[in-house]
């Protein structure tokens, strides 16, 4: 049985571009190394947040299968990794998961397939370490055998503006000839293609993408202290800036910077910096230490708020409002609540969470929120969740800290 694409990792980025390529027409299969989530996945629930039940049910009926059999990639004539890149030590890429599902391919790689890599990267792993692994163990030659490209995944959960088949697509194949064919493969399904000279090309605008966010965000982080300290309303600052039609675009101070790509991607383009040209790249890491010393200046922020009114942070009750690092939605990863709560546990606080999309975290979970709010000492609002009235339940608190804007009330107190 022939099969247009395996997707390998079915996570927050394999899931959605297996669904897109379903809706196509395409024949997908999926592999997982996990048997868990391949259970799941055959039994219709769903484990990312883009995704309903639902939709894993439209996805089998339109002939989605899911497996932990390798050998079935050699029935695909397109294979895509999907897989993720944490950080390892040293701030550089873990690519673990990337050379498990390149064997996976290699041992089943076929003459005339297309071998695509999503997974974000620093610039020259698709050559330097995809290609030779699949030559190795199939004994093909990448751009005569068998195509390769690399495309990044542009995956943003929650947004329901944006997804796979209206987001542009970028691809840089390692010969022309691979470009032309990923280019393709992903046109069947995707609206727009951009091709980029070859795979570094792609693998690097990814991470500029995330890195101009990530210096960005870092800027508004610092003027948001000292602005706080002239007595300065930045948020005000950000609304009056926005009105410039050219030249300008808004980004705002937050507890921190969560999900993988803000805080992990451009780590990647600076370790590849310094590993390779022996210097540092200082606009990624003077945001990155700004960035992540957030958290701590939000508790020293509430530790005052306190102090203010004459109430040691050591056995205050504080309630954290919304833990995930996007609001709507259940993911938690890298959020900047998480260090914040670390914080000000180490500071002796009685720290409690309330959060529509989580039920168990490193705190305990408040009950009633309306409850919960009245009698925590101080309030933070980390993430701003459509579930939430900021400004009803700054009424409703003794004190309560806004990190994301979203008060109006003179009362509540703003980063």
């Amino acid at each position: 049985m022939s099969t247009d694409v395996v997707v390998l990792g079915l996570g927050y980025v394999g899931l959605p571009l297996a669904q897109q390529a379903v809706r196509s027409g395409l024949s997908v299969l999926g592999f997982d190394v996990d048997a868990r989530v391949v259970a799941a996945l055959a039994d219709g629930r769903s484990h990312v947040d883009d995704l309903s039940d639902a939709d894993i049910a439209e996805m089998l009926a339109g002939g989605f299968r899911a497996t932990t059999d390798e050998s079935l990639i050699a029935t695909a004539a397109t294979a895509v990794i999907c897989v993720p890149t944490p950080l390892a030590e040293g701030d550089g890429p873990d690519l673990t998961a990337v050379t498990g599902a390149t064997a996976a391919i290699g041992r089943n790689l076929r003459a005339g397939m297309l071998v695509v890599l999503e997974s974000t990267t620093y610039p020259g792993t698709t050559d330097e370490v995809v290609r030779p692994l699949l030559e190795e163990l199939s004994g093909l030659t990448a751009g005569v055998d068998f195509h390769l490209a690399f495309s990044p995944e542009r995956i943003d959960p929650g947004n329901e503006l944006f997804g796979p088949r209206n987001t542009p697509k970028v691809v840089g194949g390692f010969t022309p000839g691979c470009t032309l064919r990923a280019a393709g493969f992903y046109g069947r399904f995707v609206e727009t293609v951009v091709r980029t000279r070859g795979t570094r090309e792609a693998e690097t605008a990814k991470l500029l993408e995330n890195t101009y966010r990530h210096v960005n965000i870092a800027l508004v982080n610092e003027m948001a202290r000292f602005c706080h300290e002239l007595g300065i309303d930045l948020w005000d600052v950000i609304r009056a800036a926005s009105t410039k039609p050219f030249g300008f675009q808004a980004f705002y101070p937050g507890p921190g910077v969560g999900g993988h790509c803000i805080p992990i991607d451009p780590n990647y383009l600076s370790h590849n910096v310094r590993s390779k040209l022996g210097y540092p790249f200082r606009f990624v890491e003077l945001a990155q230490e700004i960035n992540a010393t957030m958290p701590s200046y939000v508790a020293r922020r509430a530790q005052n708020l306190l102090n203010a009114d004459g109430q040691a942070v050591h056995g205050a009750t504080i309630l954290l409002l919304g833990v995930t690092y996007k609001p709507d939605i259940a993911d938690q990863r890298e959020s900047p609540a998480t260090p914040l709560a670390r914080q000000l546990q180490a500071l002796g606080a009685e720290v409690t969470f309330h959060d529509p999309y989580v039920t168990d975290w490193i705190a305990p979970r408040a009950g009633d929120l309306r409850g919960s709010v009245i009698s925590a000492d101080l309030v933070i609002l980390v993430q701003n969740h459509r579930a939430y009235d900021a400004d009803e339940l700054a009424a409703l608190a003794k004190r309560f800290f806004d990190t994301r804007g979203a008060t109006t009330l003179p009362q509540a107190h703003r980063l």
